[in-house]
């Protein structure tokens, strides 16, 4: 076994340890965050050098070092880098637990990136435990009322939905006597199909784990913990969620879905699934975050209905699947899904640090308190003016393009009734967030003063606006990255 090809996350679980230590002796706190940025650059060196290689698998075939993995465990600690630089404006709300926010940030992106490599169930389970009780953890860090009962509600939501995805782990490991997704997905190919379909305990695991999962990603109607638990989480750690949790619940289902059970005629009926999840959630998320008065719960009913686009791409994959005896693989649903996360990471962490910027001036999460505020910060308005253009899909920002690869891919496959439904709910959310677009440029001022924020702030916004930007004019070279990164897949 070489321990070499962990050193991501080593780094990143050293890190960690350092920052609770060095937090015993030091007083001066600033410097916990530039350990833990230290730490971040670290582990990004060793992920990227080992971008393009091929190399075995770790622990009885239990984790991947494969390029989609890595893609992933760039993805993650870039956004744990942005989200570090982004809390240096608010860690004064809890400044004598700074150490263990900082580790705790860390050491659920090491749970992010064991989730992106896991090719094992047992595996898969131990490394979303591990991310999800950092989050717990996260999220109840104000102390205060409604950052206590946002912790709880996500802890006892999570908790029933980790008890689902391990019965459906069961159902499958009794069917198939297997718990590496490669093994699974052999068996499963040897068997006749009317045998597959004759099998309750199969569908009814498969069905169980799509449910397990689809807490971790925010799909209806399992996204009822996600208003209350965005709204009373520290506002980075919301950012944190809303990006970092579902991108890592997006690359664990590609993970299993398509190497246990990429192939026709499963992969045919949990698209359908996905399918039908991503119409219900886009059109619930797009409904329910118009009446929004808080921004914060208005980003939280977003990212279902960005949930629902980004399942569009997983129903792909699944009717893609080829046949037991086919050995083409079209990898286009995969490298969209990739991309859409690319983008989208970049424009919520923006959208998110604006709003952490904004509503420390003004105190207040209100809408309707962010009036006038482009005459006295025009250019933070317009970096959140620019993210929300983004997140409709409007160019020339990241997320058209993400929803222009996206949605073509699906119409191939014959999802055209699913792009009509996708982009009729585009238009839906251009309501909500040209509202406080308006609201920022066209209001009078409810408070006096420019909005001030720290220069890592500053930085971590200005790289997320810039990402969106250079995402939105030119695609090309991250769409190659993510298709390179889904054909280097592990099966």
């Amino acid at each position: 076994m070489n321990l070499a090809l962990l050193l991501p996350e080593i780094a990143l679980l050293a890190t960690a340890i350092i920052v609770i230590f060095v937090d015993l002796f030091v007083r001066s706190k600033w410097l916990l965050s530039r350990l833990s940025l230290a730490g971040l650059v670290v582990s990004g060196a060793f992920a990227a050098a080992m971008w393009g290689g091929r190399y075995p698998m770790l622990f009885n075939n239990m984790l991947a070092v494969d390029n989609f993995a890595i893609f992933f465990k760039l993805l993650f600690i870039g956004i744990a880098f942005l989200v570090v630089l982004a809390s240096a404006d608010y860690v004064s709300k809890f400044e004598r637990f700074q150490g263990e926010y900082y580790a705790l940030l860390l050491l659920a992106a090491v749970g992010m990136m064991l989730m992106a490599a896991t090719a094992d169930l047992i595996s898969l389970y131990l490394s979303v435990e591990l991310t999800s009780i950092s989050l717990y953890a996260l999220v109840g860090f104000l102390k205060d009322n409604r950052s206590s009962e946002a912790a709880l509600k996500y802890l006892l939501l999570g908790a029933l939905a980790s008890g689902i995805l391990l019965y459906g782990m069961a159902l499958v490991f009794g069917f198939t006597g297997r718990t590496q997704l490669g093994e699974i997905a052999a068996y499963l190919m040897s068997m006749p199909p009317r045998f597959l379909f004759g099998s309750p305990a199969l569908l009814v695991g498969i069905i169980l784990m799509v449910s397990g999962f689809g807490f971790k990603i925010a799909a209806v109607p399992f996204q009822m913990w996600v208003p209350d638990v965005y709204e009373g989480a520290p506002t980075p750690v919301t950012a944190y969620l809303s990006v970092g949790s579902k991108a890592a619940g997006f690359a664990i289902v590609l993970r299993v879905f398509f190497s246990a059970f990429g192939f026709a005629p499963i992969g045919f009926s949990w698209g359908l699934i996905f399918a039908a999840l991503a119409a219900i959630s886009m059109t619930i998320g797009n409904i329910a975050a118009i009446p929004q008065t808080n921004i914060k719960r208005m980003l939280g009913y977003s990212s279902i209905a960005q949930a629902g686009y980004l399942m569009v791409g997983l129903a792909t994959v699944g009717f893609s699947a080829p046949s037991p005896i086919s050995s083409f693989r079209d990898l286009s649903g995969q490298s969209g899904v990739l991309f859409f996360l690319a983008s989208y990471a970049l424009t919520n962490l923006g959208a998110f640090i604006a709003v952490i910027a904004i509503s420390n001036k003004l105190n207040s999460d209100a809408i309707a308190d962010y009036s006038g505020i482009a005459k006295q910060s025009p250019l933070m308005a317009l970096a959140l003016t620019l993210c929300l253009i983004s997140l409709i899909g409007m160019p020339p920002a990241a997320g058209f393009m993400a929803k222009f690869y996206l949605f073509s891919s699906a119409v191939r496959y014959g999802l055209l009734w699913l792009v009509v439904i996708a982009v009729i709910n585009s238009v839906i959310s251009a309501y909500y967030y040209l509202r406080v677009v308006k609201v920022m440029w066209f209001g009078q001022p409810v408070a006096e003063g420019k909005v001030a924020s720290t220069g890592g702030l500053r930085l971590a916004l200005v790289l997320c606006c810039l990402g969106v930007l250079a995402i939105g004019v030119l695609p090309d070279a991250v769409m190659r990255i993510a298709q390179f990164a889904s054909r280097m897949f592990t099966f």
